[in-house]
């Protein structure tokens, strides 16, 4: 799979929902007035139903070897081997049938779309071949682990095309859609295909080692064909050797001698480094299972976007980070624009479900959930702390400006009390309340107020005055809720830590002293409630019905609160599981892979290395030898 390569399937033919600009939405009371938001609309299920789905992420194709007209299996094969050398990026892969060894190597190359392949085995000179195989799109909400339809070959074309005797071009079109894939091999072989009642075509050749290069492209490939594997090779152990050897690193090899938990700790490290590297960092935000399965049809989803990527800035990545952030932003600033102009708000409102249109796919969670609205002043204000400068305010100053116009717009001023709610309707992090009833949620207070003052400091450092109303949003907020001594889900909830019902999904309230920083204006952090919720969440949550991602924010918050032996034994939980791979489970929720846990394994790896503002420097267990390089600290 890859960042640019989409499908959309065709559009519904039912009267009068026949196109995008046929969805009306829904209309729901909002502060005694009728507000539209993209939630399905029984009268429209169709372009409903089209819209939640179109555009999916593709899979461009799946390359194997071959073995003739005889159907091997797994099972079929003795002595099987794959180790991936993390310095380089290669894969090495070997195994036995019928007494006869074949070894692969296989490489990306890191500039363009372009896969090598290089295989070895005598069995070339009896059946062994290489093949190319080509899916439709599939309608599945989760697919993995092979992602799309194989046996719907009436619904899609694929064209061979032999450009010279050593390369061919195969063009794959689903319905509106095509791409292209270019083939080239270093020694006498030929490709032929389509397999009879298939979308898969072959390459045969005699020699005893055959390698090739596959390109990937929205148009017919030119410079691909002048790569070889060798170049892709070299390629890839330039980029990655660069990768291992610049931005920030944690040793705790001298730890992991002497305590398993340093052992696996530094083991999820170092391979969601890797991980994150190939899965995180493209020019669009990354899926929930990045580029290894489709889930929510491979749509992304902006309020993830701080946990795929802010660890890029922690670790001194930012050329990674820049692939996509402040460019996202930018791309959807437009229509997020007019998201909030149609709905009666100032600034931008940006999306939940998306892709790179804009749209955000319709949904009642999706049209609710307002966490990712602050979003791009922590990534704004990550960058300026690392680059600060002119530079760095221009580029972010109109993102920054047109969310907080929507925040302080979307602020209700509240007669009856003096202050300004948000919501309802509002889903909060959970997205497991009521959004009719819930106001003034814990985390989206603090979020708020995190958000607003960056703004406000961001229109200073240009010498300029800030809005009249965010500063009157900011300090009129209303005041974080708190039940028994322990912060809440949101304000009035009802039995909030004696009901299963409260105490499930995310505990954002946590997030509040951790992910983000003390409040810079306004009252502090009361520490006594902080605490107090901490060890409410750790005796009362239902940690087993919780993403994995909230692990990594309880780390945080037990960072900031002092006990780091509790912030490890969050990362290291029985439910936030990472494989052998280092892929971390996505359980009975969400997709395997889930990529935002092992992003956020290292943004907490971050803070114990680096500390934070007021406590910089490491923090480890006292006991563990570690070494730090290249971090500063958190905000």
């Amino acid at each position: 799979m890859s960042t640019w390569g989409w499908h959309n399937f065709s559009l519904p033919t039912t009267a009068g929902q026949t196109s995008p600009d046929d969805f009306t939405g829904l209309d729901w009371w909002t502060h005694g007035r009728l507000v539209n938001y993209d939630m399905p609309n029984n009268a429209e299920n169709d372009i409903s139903n089209w819209l939640i789905k179109n555009p999916q992420r593709l899979n461009l194709a799946r390359t194997g070897v071959s073995f003739g007209d005889v159907n091997v299996t797994e099972a079929d094969l003795q002595h099987k081997s794959q180790e991936l050398d993390l310095w380089s990026g290669i894969i090495n892969s070997s195994f036995v049938y019928n007494n006869t060894s074949v070894s692969v190597e296989t490489v990306a190359d890191p500039v363009t779309d372009t896969v090598g392949i290089s295989v070895e085995s005598k069995l070339f000179q009896d059946s062994l071949g290489i093949f190319f195989d080509f899916p439709y799109s599939d309608l599945n909400k989760f697919d993995a682990p092979f992602v799309g339809v194989w046996n719907a070959t009436s619904k899609h074309s694929t064209k061979l095309t032999k450009i010279n005797s050593y390369s061919a071009e195969i063009k794959h079109t689903l319905d509106e859609n095509s791409y292209y894939v270019t083939i080239n091999w270093e020694t006498p072989g030929a490709i032929s295909g389509p397999t009879d009642g298939t979308h898969r075509y072959h390459f045969q050749s005699t020699s005893s080692r055959v390698r090739m290069t596959v390109s990937f492209s929205l148009e017919p490939s030119k410079q691909s064909k002048d790569l070889k594997f060798s170049d892709l090779k070299r390629q890839s152990e330039s980029w990655w050797q660069s990768y291992w050897c610049k931005g920030a690193f944690v040793d705790l090899s001298a730890a992991a001698t002497v305590n398993s938990s340093a052992a696996e700790l530094q083991r999820r490290t170092i391979l969601s480094q890797y991980l994150v590297a190939v899965n995180e960092a493209s020019s669009n935000p990354p899926q929930e299972s990045g580029l290894v399965n489709n889930g929510w049809y491979g749509k992304f989803h902006l309020e993830m976007t701080l946990w795929h990527l802010a660890q890029f800035a922690r670790w001194n990545h930012f050329d990674l980070l820049e692939r996509s952030v402040p460019s996202i932003y930018e791309r959807l600033l437009p229509s997020s624009i007019v998201r909030a102009k149609d709905q009666g708000y100032s600034g931008a409102r940006w999306g939940k479900m998306t892709d790179p249109t804009g749209r955000s796919a319709p949904g009642e969670i999706n049209a609710l959930l307002i966490w990712q609205q602050p979003h791009p002043m922590y990534f704004a204000e990550l960058e300026h702390r690392a680059f600060p400068g002119k530079a760095t305010l221009a580029k972010w100053d109109a993102i920054l400006t047109a969310s907080a116009d929507f925040m302080a717009s979307f602020a209700w001023w509240n007669t009856s009390t003096a202050v300004y709610d948000l919501g309802p309707p509002m889903y909060p992090v959970s997205e497991n309340t009521s959004p009719n009833v819930t106001v003034n949620p814990t985390f989206e207070l603090a979020y708020w107020r995190f958000g607003l003052d960056i703004a406000v400091r961001w229109k200073e450092r240009q010498g300029q005055s800030a809005p009249k109303l965010w500063i009157q949003v900011l300090e009129n907020l209303a005041p974080l809720p708190i039940v028994e001594d322990a912060y809440a889900v949101y304000e009035g909830i009802p039995n909030m830590w004696t009901s299963n019902d409260t105490t499930n999904d995310h505990p954002a309230m946590t997030g509040i002293y951790g992910l983000l920083p003390p409040p810079l204006t306004g009252s502090p952090i009361n520490l006594t409630i902080a605490r107090n919720t901490a060890d409410k969440v750790k005796e009362l949550w239902a940690l087993e019905d919780s993403y994995g991602w909230d692990f990594s924010m309880l780390a945080l918050n037990s960072l900031r609160l002092g006990d780091v032996e509790q912030a490890v034994a969050y990362l290291l939980d029985p439910r936030f599981q990472f494989d052998d791979a280092g892929y971390p489970e996505g359980g009975r929720r969400v997709p395997t892979p889930y990529m935002p846990d092992a992003a956020s394994l290292l943004l907490t790896m971050a803070m114990m290395a680096g500390g934070w503002d007021g406590a910089a420097g490491a923090h480890f267990p006292k006991d563990w030898p570690v070494e730090v390089d290249g971090f500063s600290p958190a905000m």
